[in-house]
């Protein structure tokens, strides 16, 4: 599964670890992926997200029919 967020289109960001030598190596710093079940009134169904934290907190301000408009004009597949 890819660590992308539905709703707000988190993605994965890189860098490096730095030991105490000060010798770097690559790393990446994946968001805080959560697989989130809604009931969706206006479709009469529940949809299964994978949202991030902040998009679970998008969710709770602007409430799920309307993410769910957004996603659907996107073109997401619910």
């Amino acid at each position: 599964m890819a660590a992308t967020c539905q709703v707000t289109g988190a993605v994965p960001g890189f860098g490096h670890n730095v030991s105490h030598s000060n010798r770097r190596t690559k790393r990446r710093f994946d968001p805080n992926i959560q697989k989130k079940r809604y009931y969706v009134p206006s479709l009469r169904r529940n949809i299964t997200l994978n949202v991030s934290t902040k998009g679970i907190k998008v969710i709770d301000a602007r409430g799920i029919d309307a993410v769910v408009s957004d996603l659907i004009a996107k073109g997401v597949k619910l």
